[in-house]
């Protein structure tokens, strides 16, 4: 069994599930308004490169690194994932991963790497891996083998070497997931990330797709919230310009409607809505979280949490 949904997983999968992977299936099984999907797990990886006889070729590739010159990094990753790229995807793995899909009854999915190291207190591999929005059937086997590749970039290599990994076995699982296309998106940190204070928690929110958040390309509006009765301290709306959705075959940016660029994203009363659903995470986990959110046609789902490694 190489596959699992989301409602079979739980905090104690991390191993085959990967810390995306597994946060969602606990979510799930808590309640927590999560998009449906199902999960590659890791030994679906190990088991590709067993087969096609990958292990030893990477294994070899990663030892001549020179991880002081840039261009031995770039050129070891390059390798490699043109060797995943073309290696053959073990057929009942792509039986049982299209099987799911099916069963998933999505159009469009997100496919996220999952390490299985992730979200660990040893390392945050956050903002490592890769992730592909609005996946269709016809591209979902090989974005999940360029989530695997995304073991191999540049950064992810060099991470790994500066955390003293090398030698720590790092697999990866991939998460498919029911895509939401968000109008509204943003981050929620638990515990104020400046003033770490604990009775606050900041919301931010952009629209459109969240990857612009994340990425660093727009400033998002930011909600301070009295954690203790729901109350909202400070509002800062930021103007946007332009926004990330989706497009005829990809996710494509655009500019921001004239009349929405200097509105506020949330209303109070929605701040209030996702805050609840937020303290409810913090409380279920027992720790600060970091909640990546969107809001499609006026409902909120999460679409990850993880602990604020910056405490």
């Amino acid at each position: 069994m190489f596959t699992k949904p989301f409602s079979e997983l739980s905090k104690t999968d991390v191993s085959t599930a990967g810390g995306k992977g597994a946060s969602l299936g606990e979510m799930t099984q808590a309640g927590i308004p999560v998009p449906p999907g199902f999960v590659v797990l890791a030994p679906a990886f190990d088991r590709f490169l067993s087969e096609t006889d990958l292990a030893q070729e990477v294994a070899a590739e990663l030892s001549k690194v020179n991880y002081d010159d840039v261009s031995s990094v770039d050129r070891a990753s390059r390798v490699i994932h043109d060797l995943i790229h073309d290696a053959k995807f073990p057929t009942d793995i792509q039986e049982e991963i299209l099987s799911n899909f099916e069963t998933l009854g999505a159009e469009l999915v997100a496919v996220r790497s999952s390490a299985t190291a992730e979200d660990s207190s040893v390392a945050s591999w956050a903002g490592e891996l890769e992730s592909y929005l609005n996946t269709t059937e016809a591209t979902l086997l090989d974005n999940i083998k360029r989530c695997w590749a995304s073991l191999f970039t540049p950064r992810a290599i060099v991470y790994r070497n500066e955390k003293g990994m090398l030698d720590t076995r790092v697999s990866v699982a991939v998460v498919i997931q029911k895509m939401v296309q968000s109008e509204v998106a943003g981050i929620t940190f638990t515990v104020h990330p400046v003033t770490k204070d604990t009775n606050q928690m900041i919301i931010e929110a952009c629209w459109g797709l969240g990857e612009f958040i994340v990425g660093g390309r727009v400033t998002p509006d930011s909600y301070v919230v009295d954690k203790r009765d729901g109350k909202l301290m400070d509002v800062n709306v930021s103007e946007q310009e332009a926004m990330l959705v989706r497009g005829a075959n990809d996710n494509e940016e655009v500019a921001v409607p004239s009349g929405k660029k200097e509105k506020q994203k949330l209303d109070a009363a929605q701040i209030r809505e996702l805050g609840d659903i937020c303290i409810n995470i913090e409380k279920h986990y027992g720790f600060p979280c970091d909640i990546e959110w969107g809001m499609e046609g006026g409902n909120f789902f999460i679409l990850q949490s993880r602990p604020i490694t910056t405490l």
